[in-house]
């Protein structure tokens, strides 16, 4: 795991854009923070390195949020009004979190992959391309990332 200060919304839109530009097809960025911890900062950053120029909002209400145009397309899914693994299946977003056909990025990921293995690459129940990450509010200007990025 890698452990960095992020300074300013602009530093943590800058550690999503490299993810970005990294991304491969079927890839699962799991979230997991408090609200105001960064998590849609972080995915304005995969979006723009993805190539995608709209504007990136969380989908609390709408639950998914799907943008192409990019390299890649991106799913951005947000477990926080979900209780339980039924629920998420419910509601139609299992698809997405294990096979997507572009990028998923999950935030309140703990909804769905609590119950899962903490072992970060390929354990059975987890995508073949997964990452964790858990942002945390240090400050009023200051976020810690802890992530198992392949490139930190």
């Amino acid at each position: 795991m890698t452990t960095l200060d992020s300074k300013s919304p602009a530093e943590t839109e800058a550690l999503g854009e490299r993810w970005g530009r990294d991304a491969q097809h079927g890839l699962v960025i799991a979230l997991t923070g408090d609200l105001g911890a960064g998590k849609t900062q972080l995915v304005k950053g995969i979006a723009r390195g993805l190539g995608i120029t709209a504007r990136v909002h969380s989908p609390t209400f709408a639950l998914l949020n799907e943008y192409g145009g990019g390299r890649l397309r991106l799913f951005h899914l947000d477990l926080y009004r979900l209780d339980s693994r039924e629920q998420v299946i419910g509601a139609g977003l299992e698809e997405f979190l294990f096979e997507p056909d572009g990028v998923a990025v999950v935030e309140w990921a703990e909804k769905w992959f609590c119950s899962e293995s903490r072992t970060t690459h390929h354990a059975p129940g987890l995508p073949a391309h997964f990452i964790r990450a858990s942002l945390e509010v240090v400050s009023d200007t200051v976020r810690r990332i802890t992530h198992d990025h392949p490139r930190a």
